[in-house]
């Protein structure tokens, strides 16, 4: 089921009784799923609600969570871990990627004995995988085991789809920074969208660092917070463990993509640089190419405003003289000037050709 598939119900139940039977249950109505509690089961309510800042309040009261605990878990941005001895809850981030654009929303999670409650807005519909399944999952816990022992296990399962869902959105940000490095070698694509859309990927690798960085304390605090309601088998807080390391993994492949991006800002500097020094040896060809004609022309126009004064009278006879004369210095102008420019290296021999010493290029 996708993260974009519609909640079909706001509500759902699932619980395991100590005969080992499941129950579920799914409903609009939030009461009707309040009133399916009876505390001598293994069971997990989820709500889905549009103000959660408000709506949290109303149904863990109405399951028994104390408002203390409530209000100290939505204290916190991204995510927050409180443990009141007989009660704990968490809030984990739960990440959306629309291309650059990275949203985060709160996902609650409150524990008290026998019971795991989960509370999140619209846009998070995650948990609706686990509870396709869950009779199936809950009837594997065995019955023997504490009731901690079966809390963490469940509450495991429900951590570890939010830190899947979460770690796609790594992934849509290389796919969307794969399109972005095709756009960026273009040296037609516009400088100013490739400015911004650079802006956006930096700030959605930072947005989505900070979530993994959030998970990583929550979860590390549930493996060493040592909370009553949290098991204390070694073998299932290794399984916290590997949920940490597996957020660790995707630290370090953010990370190691956003060297990838520094690399690629600077290979793109770099082309600009070059476009730079290509479009300033043009310049420089050009005002050779400018100082050669202007040098040519000054020549015989300066011979014939000379020639033009009175105090020089030609006649038609004199007249192929001083077209030889205006051709010549013309061509002797043109020459040297030609001569001067190449001699001080102010003419490149072509448009793309880079400054290096002349030693080097006689070699």
């Amino acid at each position: 089921m996708g993260e974009a598939e519609k909640i079909q119900k706001s509500a759902f139940y699932v619980s395991l009784s100590k005969d080992g039977i499941t129950t579920k249950k799914e409903s609009d109505d939030i009461s009707e799923i309040v009133g399916h509690l009876h505390e001598d089961a293994l069971e997990w309510m989820d709500f889905t609600v549009d103000n959660i800042n408000e709506d949290s309040f109303v149904i863990a009261t109405s399951l028994k969570f104390s408002l203390q605990l409530v209000a100290s878990v939505l204290s916190d941005r991204y995510s927050s871990y409180e443990d009141l001895d007989s009660e704990l809850g968490l809030m984990l981030p739960a990440v959306r990627v629309d291309e650059f654009d990275v949203k985060v929303y709160p996902l609650l999670i409150f524990i008290r004995k026998n019971l795991i409650l989960t509370i999140h807005p619209k846009d998070v519909v995650r948990l609706q995988k686990i509870y396709r399944y869950a009779d199936i999952f809950m009837k594997k816990i065995r019955q023997e085991i504490p009731w901690n022992d079966k809390l963490t296990i469940l509450l495991t399962r429900i951590i570890d789809e939010n830190n899947q869902k979460n770690f796609n959105g790594l992934r849509m940000i290389e796919e969307e920074g794969d399109a972005l490095g095709k756009i960026m070698v273009d040296p037609k694509a516009p400088r100013v969208e490739i400015g911004n859309d650079i802006y956006m990927m930096k700030h959605a690798l930072i947005t989505y660092l900070n979530t993994l960085w959030s998970s990583w304390d929550v979860i590390n605090s549930l493996r060493y917070g040592d909370a009553e309601t949290i098991t204390d088998n070694q073998k299932l807080l290794q399984r916290i463990g590997i949920l940490g390391d597996d957020i660790n993994r995707q630290i370090a492949l953010s990370e190691h993509m956003s060297e990838v991006l520094a690399s690629g800002l600077e290979v793109l500097q770099s082309i600009y640089n070059n476009q730079l020094q290509i479009l300033n040896n043009r310049l420089a060809l050009m005002v050779g190419y400018l100082t050669i004609i202007g040098t040519a022309l000054l020549v015989p126009n300066t011979i014939a405003t000379i020639a033009s004064n009175q105090m020089f009278p030609f006649t038609q006879m004199d007249i192929p003289m001083y077209l030889i004369i205006l051709i010549g210095s013309t061509l002797v102008a043109t020459i040297f000037s030609w001569w001067a420019v190449k001699k001080l290296g102010l003419l490149p021999k072509r448009p793309d050709e880079a400054d290096t010493p002349k030693k080097q290029r006689m070699k």
